[in-house]
């Protein structure tokens, strides 16, 4: 006969807290009562962009689908319009020493 291996409890049921547990954020449009998202609002706009210059994904921001949407094609605009970088003058800097490195290794 083959051996019968006793299985554990199930893994949900162990966990029990930590990281990643407890509510989701609510999104800040929807709290605010905001229908629509203004590419003008430069300092809202700020929080739903990395400092590298990434629009932030719904998970990190808490926003709803909706007002996701709505986020990036107001950042976008408002880059267009150069209100908001497309990057960080960092990353850009970071890039080019990066680049010079692999020449030099070829």
């Amino acid at each position: 006969m083959a051996k019968q291996r006793s299985r554990p409890t199930r893994r949900r049921d162990t966990k029990k807290g930590g990281p990643g547990s407890g509510r989701r954020k609510s999104c800040p449009y929807c709290r605010d009562k905001i229908d629509q998202v203004d590419y003008k609002d430069i300092a809202t706009l700020r929080k739903f962009v990395s400092d590298r210059g990434k629009i932030r994904s719904r998970r990190i921001t808490g926003a709803c689908r909706r007002h996701q949407n709505q986020v990036a094609t107001a950042v976008k605009r408002a880059r267009e319009l150069a209100l908001l970088p497309y990057v960080s003058g960092d990353a850009s800097d970071e890039n080019r020493s990066r680049s010079k490195r692999d020449r030099d290794r070829d």
